[in-house]
């Protein structure tokens, strides 16, 4: 399997490029606009035709690629059922299994960082958006969050993965580039002892302030990354 971690630095974002053979057919998970020549470029290097880029959930932080990549490689543009994204090509929904050329990832609804937040699970990895994140989770203050949907969803359903499955998710502020559910489950200090009530308590007491980018970077990736 062919499988890059790309990291925008202004934005923190972590882009996945997936395949499963040289020559074969790619997806793109979460892209970020500025990058959309670095994506590019990096599949023609390595003989790839880009046929999926798909968002976890509508970011606040960073324009998407969607809308660029499909106009330069005509790949279709997905995103969870509950996106009010009416620019994308197709939407998944919970428990269905997307593939690309052999590989198969299973849409996981994962609410709680945003209303319409997903994850996305093979084998051995899980790419977690930004539900649950390395040594943290996201924030739920904004576009319809929800502390305890995101409690739920992290201990209901990402936690009852096995916990040698790495997880990759879609930000890191600290340089860390990938856990596992066991590492997690252990030392998130969010999650680890915590209740659903503790949790949430945290999670409402952030006091964080607004993305530098969310008035621009909602409206824009509600149409895929193109100008409103």
């Amino acid at each position: 399997m062919i499988f890059r971690q790309l990291f925008d630095q202004t934005s923190s974002t972590y882009t996945y490029l997936l395949a499963s053979r040289t020559g074969g057919e790619a997806l793109l998970i979460d892209p970020v606009k500025e990058n959309t020549d670095q994506y590019l470029k990096l599949v023609e290097e390595l003989g790839l035709r880009l046929v999926i880029a798909l968002d976890t959930h509508t970011h606040a932080d960073h324009v998407t690629a969607l809308g660029s990549l499909r106009d330069a490689t005509a790949c279709a543009t997905l995103m969870g059922e509950q996106s009010r994204a009416e620019c994308v090509t197709a939407r998944f929904h919970d428990g269905e299994r997307l593939r690309v050329d052999g590989l198969v990832l299973q849409a996981l609804y994962t609410p709680g960082h945003t209303d319409e937040s997903y994850s996305l699970a093979m084998d051995d990895r899980v790419f977690t958006g930004d539900v649950l994140l390395i040594r943290g989770t996201g924030r739920t203050d904004f576009q319809n969050g929800s502390a305890q949907d995101s409690w739920s969803s992290i201990v209901n359903t990402l936690f009852r993965l096995p916990d040698e499955t790495l997880v990759y998710p879609a930000h890191d502020y600290r340089g860390w580039t990938a856990s596992s559910i066991g590492e997690e489950k252990r030392w998130n200090p969010r999650l680890h002892g915590k209740t659903a009530a503790e949790y949430v308590e945290i999670m409402n007491n952030l006091d964080l302030p607004d993305p530098k980018m969310m008035d621009v970077a909602v409206p824009a990736n509600l149409h895929c990354g193109n100008s409103v």
